[in-house]
């Protein structure tokens, strides 16, 4: 799908829902550039409070944010507009997230790092195609890092709760979380 040919239709309002905030501004900036009409919202409340007054036609929103869920706003768009194509991203994904996004009206459920195209592509494709295998995927060494990386930050970076938690040796964990990250 080239760039300069994107059909976005009438209403070219997107709602990027992010809270960390350089990623918001960088994905913001390269959305306008593809002819979306962009509002950023960094937290549940902005993005609720938007979705309320102005529900866009496009939404791109981060399942986790610091105020709560991002699938709340997924809840308040889908309510305020049925026809309302949104992408969730998230640093963490999981196939139960993944599903329950999908079941709530999320059209698509991409993990970070997605970049604007990714995102763009996801936003576009109609609901009875499949959209085309990302360019860049991450490596299976890479998802396992990243899941350990969460485990980890989510028992405080405690090492035995972690080790325990993934069932796996605390020696064996000490050396995967002192390695640098895979590519």
């Amino acid at each position: 799908m080239a760039e300069d040919q994107l059909d976005l239709g009438d209403d070219r309002s997107l709602l990027i829902v992010d809270d960390d905030e350089p990623f918001l501004r960088r994905l913001a900036k390269a959305m306008e550039k593809r002819g979306f009409e962009v509002e950023m919202a960094d937290s549940v409340a902005a993005g609720k409070a938007i979705a309320t007054a102005r529900p866009p036609a496009y939404a791109v929103c981060d399942l986790r944010l610091e105020d709560g869920n991002g699938l709340d706003v997924v809840e308040v768009l889908r309510e305020r507009r049925p026809d309302c194509r949104i992408v969730v991203l998230t640093g963490y994904g999981a196939i139960a997230t993944a599903v329950a996004a999908v079941k709530i009206g999320a059209t698509d459920y991409l993990s970070k790092p997605a970049d604007a195209k990714d995102i763009t592509i996801a936003l576009l494709t109609p609901d009875d195609e499949l959209p085309p295998p990302p360019d860049n995927p991450m490596s299976a060494d890479r998802v396992r890092w990243e899941h350990i990386q969460r485990v980890y930050e989510l028992c405080d970076r405690n090492v035995s709760e972690t080790a325990r938690r993934l069932n796996m040796h605390r020696r064996t964990l000490q050396r995967i979380l002192a390695k640098r990250s895979p590519r």
